[in-house]
């Protein structure tokens, strides 16, 4: 392999691993000066029903638990996530899939 080649390939590479997230995150945007609340949060994850993208791969499921859990107890303290589905390559390269949690008491 060329010297140019190779050279081209790790910049590749460095700019795939620099522009994205390894870590699983909650999947919310807010849609910022919403006045309404049901045109507030743009995500697929909403207060009662937390979704994390994240990668089979890296992501074990103690962890995916731990954080809708996190996220069901921020808004309301006295629940918890249930796992309602998963759905496969539906958020980025790399954290391809989605875990769909429901918040419950």
């Amino acid at each position: 392999m060329s010297s140019i080649k190779m050279i081209t390939a790790s910049l590749i590479l460095l700019c795939l691993c620099g522009c994205s997230l390894f870590e699983p995150f909650v999947d919310r945007r807010r849609n910022a000066g919403a006045r309404d609340i049901n045109r507030l949060y743009v995500g697929k994850s909403k207060p009662e029903a937390p979704a994390i993208c994240y990668n089979g791969l890296w992501t074990d499921e103690k962890t995916l638990q731990q954080m809708a859990d996190a996220e069901c107890q921020k808004h309301n303290p006295e629940t918890h996530a249930v796992k309602d589905k998963v759905s496969q390559f539906t958020c980025k390269l790399v954290l391809p899939n989605h875990a769909y949690f429901k918040c419950v008491k």
